[in-house]
C-alpha cells in the first residue's frame, strides 16, 4: 500500500493578491490544517530588488514559522518559479546582457543557498519550475545550457539535498541533461483557454506509466508536486464572484482531481491553492474547502 503524505506550495506574492498576511495564513495553514510539508519561493525580484542588495525578511518569516512547528521545506532556486509573471526577474538583471545575466542568476542563488543551508528544515531544492516551457508567463527565456549550469552549481554548492525538477510541460519524460534527483508532475484538470472551460488530458494511468517508465531509465522517484486545488478561469481569482471560482474549483472538482491523483499510485502530493482556501474561509465566509482539505492532513 502506498505511503502518502501532502503538502502544499506557499507564495507571499499570492497573499498579497488576495490583501492575506503571510504570517496569518502559514499560522492557520499549520495550526489549523496541520500541514506540515511546504514548497517555498526565493523570488529574485523579492529578495535583490537592487543588483547587490538583499533583502530575505519575508523568506526568513516563512522559514521560522515552518520550523518552529517542526515542518519541511522544498526551496525554489532559479529565476521560473511558481506564480505569475513564473519568471521573476528584476529589472536591472532583465536588462544585462545574457551572459552577465546568467552570472547574477548563479550568483543569487549562492546567496540564496548560503543563507539557508544551515537549516535543517530544508529537504529539497526545487530548481527551477518548468524551466523549459515557453508558452506560459512573461519573459521566458528557455536555455538549457544555463539550465544545466545552474542544477551543477547547486550540486558544488549544497551535495546533500535532492533537487527536484518539473518536466518542460504537464507531461514528458527527462531525457536530456540535466535529469534531476526527484521528477515532479503537475495535475490540473478544469482549466479555462480560448474562451471556455475544459478538462486537461490527465489520466492516472498516464502518471503511473510516466512514473515507472522514469524510474527504469533513470533510477529516480518521482511526484506531484502540484496538484490542482484552485480556480482556473478567465481572469484573476480575486477578480472573479464565487459562482465564476467554483466553475472550475468546487468541492466535487476538488474530491474528483484528490481521488485522480491518488490514483497514480504516488506516494506524496502537494496541493496547488492554499490561499485561496485561506481567503474564502476567512475573507468569503466559504469555509467547505477548507474543511474538506483538513481532513487530508
Amino acid at each position: 500500500m502506498t505511503q502518502r503524505q501532502y503538502g502544499v506550495s506557499f507564495s507571499v506574492k499570492q497573499c498579497r493578491n488576495f490583501g492575506l498576511k503571510q504570517e496569518a495564513v502559514l499560522k492557520a495553514l499549520i495550526g489549523d490544517l496541520g500541514v506540515r510539508r511546504f514548497r517555498l519561493m526565493s523570488y529574485w525580484n523579492e529578495h535583490e530588488k537592487t543588483q547587490g542588495d538583499f533583502d530575505f525578511s519575508a523568506l526568513d518569516e516563512q522559514m521560522d514559522i515552518i520550523e518552529s512547528a517542526g515542518g519541511t521545506v522544498s526551496l525554489c532556486l532559479g529565476v521560473r518559479q511558481p506564480r505569475w509573471p513564473e519568471n521573476h526577474w528584476p529589472q536591472w538583471a532583465w536588462e544585462l546582457p545574457k551572459p552577465e545575466r546568467d552570472a547574477a542568476i548563479l550568483k543569487f542563488i549562492q546567496s540564496v543557498i548560503e543563507r539557508y543551508e544551515h537549516r535543517p528544515v530544508i529537504v529539497s531544492y526545487q530548481l527551477e519550475n518548468e524551466a523549459l516551457l515557453e508558452s506560459f508567463g512573461e519573459r521566458p527565456e528557455v536555455d538549457r545550457n544555463r539550465l544545466k549550469m545552474e542544477y551543477f552549481w547547486i550540486k558544488q554548492l549544497d551535495s546533500l539535498r535532492p533537487i527536484i525538477m518539473t518536466t518542460s510541460t504537464s507531461w514528458g519524460i527527462p531525457m536530456r541533461d540535466p535529469v534531476p534527483d526527484i521528477v515532479g508532475f503537475s495535475y490540473y484538470q478544469m482549466l479555462f483557454n480560448n474562451g471556455s472551460y475544459g478538462k486537461s488530458f490527465h489520466r492516472p494511468w498516464l502518471d503511473r506509466l510516466r512514473a515507472k517508465t522514469i524510474k527504469l531509465l533513470h533510477g529516480k522517484e518521482s511526484f506531484i508536486h502540484e496538484l490542482q486545488a484552485e480556480p482556473w478561469g478567465p481572469k484573476n481569482i480575486w477578480d472573479m464572484d464565487l459562482e465564476e471560482q467554483f466553475r472550475s474549483m468546487s468541492l466535487r472538482q476538488l474530491k474528483e482531481n484528490i481521488a485522480q491523483a491518488q490514483a497514480t499510485n504516488l506516494g506524496t502530493i502537494d496541493l496547488w491553492g492554499a490561499e485561496w482556501w485561506y481567503w474564502l474561509k476567512n475573507k468569503k465566509k466559504s469555509s467547505e474547502i477548507w474543511d474538506f482539505v483538513k481532513t487530508l492532513f
